[in-house]
């Protein structure tokens, strides 16, 4: 079978100006681990794939541990494939163009294997969507053997059966847990010459792997995460903004409190925190080999990683002087301190977030979670004096709490509805705090593999009245409130507990146009609708209550969580009763430990843990007024062009980190590096001489500047230019931007020659008159960005004789 390439900006050229974000569909980003050559010459040729839109996958943990970790195993090439927006999907039908890695531009169809992650059912339309895209069918049945295999993850496997049409294989738990030796494996017997066919039943063979008729599936779990050497998946670094633009250490997998309406608090059990050591060798590869000024210390709840507060010291006391701030996102309630707050906000400041679920004692007794109203009223009120002026808050509703009250659990009182309750807790702690909140709610779905397995969902109509009465009794009193469509829920529902059943319908709602349905922007509603009309048996049994005694469609794989404890833990639930969070040695054994792994917690001691690097040196000084400014000239080209201006801002910024120039930063809550662009370049338009300057902390070389900032770069940057600057105290300080005049540009079409210098007041009036001559953005370089002349601002000049003149 032949290998086929696509060039984006080759193939599709200027027909790319017609779709939203380019950049999702260009590549080119800096550290891109997979080439042309590497695909070519691998045994085992792959494209890890996330079914929503690039700034979402970019994002993902899970599809950077897997890149990252495929790409180092000898004989094996992997690319990015993410699911396009309906703009683009259109753009290839139309070109007649196949779905293409991001890295290389390899034809997805031409490859050996191809592995999604989904981290959420409703990218069950993506997964189609690139399927059909890529000219691969949908259906596993109607493959052959030019076809990839087509391998599912991630924690929406759990019950792989509404997914199981549609994929070869799934892969049942972590990844570290096995599956990167079994593509290994798989290499070894690409380069034996085998076939699709025998990969199949290597994989079938595995005891991790589920396929349609395999009964019994164990969950992988990697019992090396704790203490295995760093493997910071900081490549690629993202080009384009993405929703989560920061680095991610994952400093514990799994949970120790057991809620009991978390899939993921079962499903990535036992919990198992990582050495100080690797994390913060994993932090300093962000920083360093990444360029991220953000870092976040990701998990399930990482105020319960033992000595949180002394790796936070560390890391401040070492990158804190260089504006690298530190973010907990997923704290408990329980686990919130002052100095806690106080480290999080040493550089940056960010939001507080309280995941309440459900106000009331009792409620909160049956699922697991304690969220005392005290101790958040406490914590607001610290916060308030440290400068902090809101919060946010998530709730749900629908949880199988309701009817408890106060006094069946040995409390005081009884209880309203539970969107009273919400209300309620809200209006006390906006009260006794003087703040107003951000409040997100949504309805609850029960998962498998927990205790609540075997409840029944709310119904739509239930969870819509609920919500729009939490809306309307909160937002006039000042907070926000979003509410998470409990149609969306529903779907959720469908296929989180559904069979294969679930699959038709899927099928359906793809073949009718339903693309990119977590976005409300693209979901299609209407379709979802007239398909669940016509099925309302169907979804009534996959949403309704299920009976202890009946077999559930996911009993085939095997979570290691018991189901005996589950149906105890509903129980409890029911009680209103607590049950304590895991340990190294526990009381209340769920199946797990010791066979399939062990609880394991940060052994480092009460002092910082050992730094894995050297501190930073310290930031300038902020009483030398004094300024040390490069002026500099670069290129876009290639994938480059695609960039938005903020993109191209946040291109330097971190290539300046991973240069290790030393930068000066804005004052403020978020400082930013001092990094000044005369004038922003459209996307599309190709670029020779652009301006910018960058003041540094003390005198750096400029020659040096250049040398060390271009190989940080990523495809299609180039500093052509660069000169030192010394703009001493009480001089003014004259940007780039004040001293524009205008532009030379030039025409792409070979057969034109020469330039036009065109005012920047007539930038619009000259792009106006090449599009009406046919031309478009595509068709365009801008040659130089010019300043107005020191002898007469009406001329233009160049900015390094303008500067020079300025500052001689």
């Amino acid at each position: 079978m032949g290998i086929g390439f696509v060039d984006p900006s080759g193939d599709l050229g200027k027909r790319l100006l017609e779709v939203e974000k380019p950049a999702r569909y260009t590549g080119g980003e800096y550290g891109r681990l997979a080439s042309q050559e590497a695909i070519r010459n691998a045994a085992l040729k792959m494209a890890v794939a996330f079914p929503d839109l690039y700034e979402i996958g970019m994002s993902n943990q899970a599809l950077r541990i897997l890149y990252n970790r495929l790409n180092k195993i000898p004989g094996i090439a992997c690319d990015r494939v993410f699911a396009p927006a309906p703009d683009f999907e259109a753009l290839l039908g139309d070109t007649g163009i196949p779905l293409y890695g991001l890295d290389t531009g390899v034809r997805i169809r031409d490859l050996d294997l191809l592995g999604f992650t989904l981290g959420y059912e409703l990218g069950i339309t993506g997964v189609l969507a690139i399927l059909a895209l890529s000219g691969i069918p949908l259906r596993s049945a109607e493959r052959t053997g030019q076809d990839p295999l087509v391998i599912l993850g991630g924690p929406c496997v759990s019950n792989p059966l509404p997914y199981a049409p549609f994929v070869d294989a799934f892969w049942i738990g972590e990844a570290e847990g096995g599956f990167f030796t079994l593509a290994e494996e798989l290499a070894e017997m690409k380069k034996r010459g085998e076939g699709r066919g025998a990969l199949l039943s290597r994989m079938a063979s595995h005891p991790s792997v589920w396929m349609p008729g395999k009964t019994a599936v164990r969950r992988a779990v990697d019992m090396d995460f704790a203490s295995a050497d760093p493997q910071a998946a900081v490549f690629p670094v993202a080009g384009m903004k993405t929703v989560q633009h920061h680095g991610a250490v994952e400093i514990m997998r799994g949970c120790p409190n057991g809620c009991r309406f978390c899939h993921a608090g079962v499903w990535y059990r036992p919990m198992r925190q990582k050495d100080a050591k690797v994390v913060l060798a994993e932090a300093e590869a962000f920083i360093r080999s990444g360029g991220y000024r953000e870092i976040s210390l990701s998990s399930l709840s990482t105020g319960d990683y033992r000595y949180i507060d002394a790796l936070l010291e560390k890391l401040n006391r070492t990158y804190g002087p260089s504006h690298i701030s530190f973010q907990l996102p997923s704290l408990r309630v329980s686990t919130f301190s002052l100095p806690i707050l106080e480290k999080i906000s040493a550089v940056r400041r960010s939001g507080l977030t309280f995941a309440v679920e459900t106000p009331v004692d009792a409620w909160q007794l049956a699922i697991n979670k304690k969220v005392s109203r005290d101790s958040v009223i406490a914590i607001l009120k610290e916060a308030r004096k440290n400068g902090w002026r809101g919060a946010k808050f998530y709730f749900m509703v629908g949880l199988p709490v309701e009817g408890l009250d106060e006094e069946a659990a040995g409390l005081q009182g009884r209880t309203g509805r539970e969107e009273e309750e919400i209300v309620a807790f809200i209006r006390d702690v906006a009260r006794r705090t003087g703040m107003n909140f951000n409040i997100n709610a949504g309805a609850f779905v029960p998962k498998p593999h927990t205790p609540f397995q075997w409840s029944a969902q709310i119904d739509e109509d239930t969870a819509r009245e609920k919500l729009e009465y939490i809306r309307r009794s909160l937002k006039p009193q000042g907070h926000k409130v979003g509410i998470q469509d409990p149609f969306i829920s529903v779907l959720e529902g469908i296929i989180s507990r559904g069979d294969e059943r679930a699959g038709d319908l899927i099928e359906e709602a793809f073949n009718r146009g339903c693309r990119l349905d977590a976005w409300d922007d693209y979901i299609r509603k209407d379709v979802w609708r007239s398909i669940l009309d016509k099925e309302r048996s169907l979804v009534e049994t996959f949403l309704g209550k299920k009976e202890a005694d009946v077999p559930l469609p996911w009993n085939s794989v095997n979570s290691g969580t018991g189901l005996g404890f589950l149906a105890e833990e509903e129980r409890r639930s029911s009680a209103s009763l607590a049950t304590p969070p895991c340990a190294p040695s526990c009381g209340h054994p769920c199946g797990l430990c010791p066979g399939w792994g062990k609880v394991i917690e940060n052994a480092a001691g009460g002092s910082s843990p050992a730094s894995s690097g050297t501190p930073e040196e310290a930031s300038q000084d902020r009483r030398d007024p004094d300024t040390c400014r490069i002026l500099f000239s670069f290129s876009k080209s290639g994938p480059a062009v695609w960039l938005p201006h903020l993109a191209v801002i946040e291109v330097f910024s971190m290539a300046l980190q991973r240069a290790g120039i030393p930068v000066q930063f804005s004052e403020g809550f978020n400082p930013l590096p001092r990094i000044d662009f005369a004038s922003p370049l459209s996307i599309g338009v190709f670029a020779e001489g652009e301006i910018a300057t960058l003041d540094t902390a003390g005198f750096f070389d400029a020659l040096a500047f250049a040398e060390r900032l271009n190989p940080q770069l990523p495809e299609g940057f180039m500093v052509k230019e660069a000169f030192n600057l010394y703009i001493p105290r009480g001089s003014k300080k004259h940007s780039a931007a004040s001293l524009l005049w205008g532009y030379a540009y030039a025409s792409r079409h070979p057969e034109e020659t020469g330039q036009a210098l065109v005012p920047a007041v007539e930038e619009k009036r000259y792009r106006q008159e090449r599009f009406d001559a046919g031309d478009s953005l595509f068709d365009l370089t801008r040659q130089s960005v010019l300043a107005k002349s020191r002898e007469n601002p009406k001329e233009p000049a160049s900015y390094f004789e303008v500067y020079r003149a300025l500052y001689s």
